[in-house]
């Protein structure tokens, strides 16, 4: 808000960039104006630090069949173990702390932006597989 405020004419243009990104829009564009974003301090819908640090772990010999997949059996962990985290005695409201003792109040952002940067490095659509995840 500083920034927005001592620098309009700089953050005016950045601002229009991040709204004219689409789910159409190759995503090295969308990548290289979601950085220029973050780095201003505007929020994004996928975090290119993340999108880089996960393209630069593949692991030299496996596929990138092999890699999806892993990723999407991710997605499927998360599905399975919700409920078993939903009933643990620690995910209870703590008024003190304005929420959870084991912080599962962060978990669906944690899974939207962890999802969205790894189909983005695979080049898959992001909604098509977090809808999946919610019907797992």
């Amino acid at each position: 808000q500083v920034f927005s405020h001592h620098c309009p004419f700089l953050m005016g243009p950045i601002e229009c960039l991040t709204d004219v990104v689409t789910p159409d829009t190759d995503i090295q564009v969308t990548l290289s104006i979601f950085e220029l974003a973050s780095a201003a301090g505007i929020p994004c819908e996928i975090d290119p630090a993340l999108v880089n640090v996960l393209a630069g772990s593949k692991t030299d010999g496996v596929s990138p069949e092999e890699d999806y997949k892993v990723a999407c059996l991710l997605l499927v962990f998360v599905a399975v173990s919700l409920p078993l985290l939903a009933s643990d005695p620690a995910s209870l409201y703590n008024t003190e702390l304005d929420g959870y003792n084991n912080n599962i109040h962060c978990l669906a952002k944690a899974i939207i932006h962890v999802s969205a940067a790894l189909f983005t490095v695979h080049n898959k659509n992001i909604e098509t597989h977090l809808k999946e995840f919610l019907v797992v």
